[in-house]
């Protein structure tokens, strides 16, 4: 049998511990005390952190309360002594003085047009013709009516010639006994019938002379003559173009007179017409030509009411100097018409008369009718508003005339007021 190297401990014997060396003890002490001081050093982060919230707490808890107890800061602006120029502001259009459509009162094809547009043109000058073919064959035939006609007077002429012998002789006759009367009665019948026919005659002449006057002045139509002396705005037809004349006359040319002179109508609000008279300066700019303003003057004011969509306007005529040609019929304007002008007086900024201080007590409901309070402004005394009654004038839409009140020049007036931020 074999011997074995290894046996087995018996169950209940005792395990052996091994002591640690010093040199490990002590470091597992140090390790344990390292760990001590940590969470001490945590524990006082954290409770100077707490400490630095409460403190941030109770400071904007302060604040917010001294901000509450605190007013707000008041806007001012002094009283100034200046010009106050109320102007009434309206929009319109230019226009020429004249405005002329030109049509054509034959119908026929265009033969020619001679004009073209912005030309100038004089009284008189041909425009364009039309073809007068047919129109000239009816004035040939009413020429041709009217010789017939004047032969037609000399043969009536000389019917009534002979009638008149004839009825004299038998008037001789008959006195001599030679002539019985029925022949006399039958003379002076013929005669009466050779006077009615030279009368028909005449009158079939002036007839025929009418209708030649009437295809003359038709054929002359053919040529289209400018009314006025002026400049052409548009022309709308060409050459070979059919025109036909009937219920409307169709237009072919649009002038204008002198565009030198020119007018603005603008619409005036019923709320402004008060301040608009004959006579008032007035300026007014385009838009295309920015940071200009073109002097012109009111002509007159119409009578007329114009409503829309429940806004009243009256149309005021303003009167325009073109010399330099640069404005053009249809330019869409903003006119301002000088109304009044008050010169070196005490003004306030319109925001004074806005201003009132917010008051933090609760508004009392009167009973009956309400009375509009007297206009006023504030005045600033030792950091309290006051308010001063004044008697305002006109204004501007920035500054407002004071006409009577406790306010001197220089005197520092509320505009606004700024309330503390929270």
């Amino acid at each position: 049998m074999s011997t074995l190297t290894n046996p087995v401990a018996p169950l209940d014997a005792a395990p052996t511990v091994k002591a640690l060396p010093a040199k490990t003890t002590a470091e597992v002490e140090k390790i344990l005390a390292k760990g001590k001081h940590s969470r001490t050093r945590s524990f006082l982060l954290w409770g100077g952190i707490a400490l630095a919230f409460v403190g941030l707490a109770v400071g904007l808890v302060i604040w917010r309360m001294r901000v509450a107890s605190a007013g707000p800061s008041y806007v001012t602006a002094a009283v100034e002594r200046g010009d106050v120029v109320v102007t009434v502001t309206a929009t319109g259009l230019l226009q020429a003085l004249t405005t002329v459509e030109v049509g054509a009162e034959v119908t026929g094809k265009l033969l020619s047009v001679k004009v073209e547009a912005n030309d100038l043109v004089t009284k008189g000058q041909v425009l364009a013709e039309i073809d007068p073919e047919q129109l000239q064959a009816l004035a040939d035939q009413a020429a041709a009516q009217v010789a017939q006609a004047q032969a037609g007077i000399g043969l009536a002429q000389a019917t009534s010639k002979e009638a008149k012998l004839a009825l004299g002789r038998a008037r001789s006759m008959q006195l001599e006994g030679l002539l019985g009367r029925s022949d006399l009665e039958a003379a002076t019948a013929a005669d009466t019938r050779a006077g009615a026919s030279l009368a028909s005659a005449y009158a079939g002449a002036t007839l025929a002379s009418a209708a030649l006057d009437s295809a003359t002045a038709r054929l002359e139509k053919t040529r289209i003559l400018s009314p006025i002396d002026g400049s052409v705005l548009s022309r709308l037809v060409e050459p070979g173009q059919t025109v036909t004349a009937g219920f409307s006359t169709p237009v072919l040319f649009k002038l204008a007179q002198d565009l030198t002179q020119m007018r603005l109508n603008v619409d005036i609000d019923e709320a402004d017409v008060g301040r608009v008279r004959d006579g008032l300066e007035a300026s007014f700019t385009v838009e295309a030509y920015v940071g200009r303003r073109f002097p012109s003057k009111l002509l007159s004011l119409e009578n007329e009411p114009k409503t829309t969509q429940n806004v009243v306007t009256y149309q005021a005529v303003l009167a325009v100097d073109n010399s330099e040609r640069l404005l053009r019929p249809g330019m869409t304007c903003t006119a301002a018409i000088l109304a009044e002008t008050r010169v070196a007086v005490l003004t306030v900024p319109n925001a004074a008369l806005r201003f009132a201080p917010v008051s933090k007590e609760p508004k009392q409901k009167q009973a009956g009718s309400v009375v509009s309070a007297p206009q006023h402004v504030w005045l600033l005394r030792d950091e309290v508003p006051v308010a001063v009654e004044v008697v305002v004038g006109v204004s501007d839409g920035v500054v407002t005339e004071i006409i009577s009140g406790d306010l001197e020049l220089g005197s520092q007036v509320i505009v606004d007021a700024v309330e503390p931020a929270t």
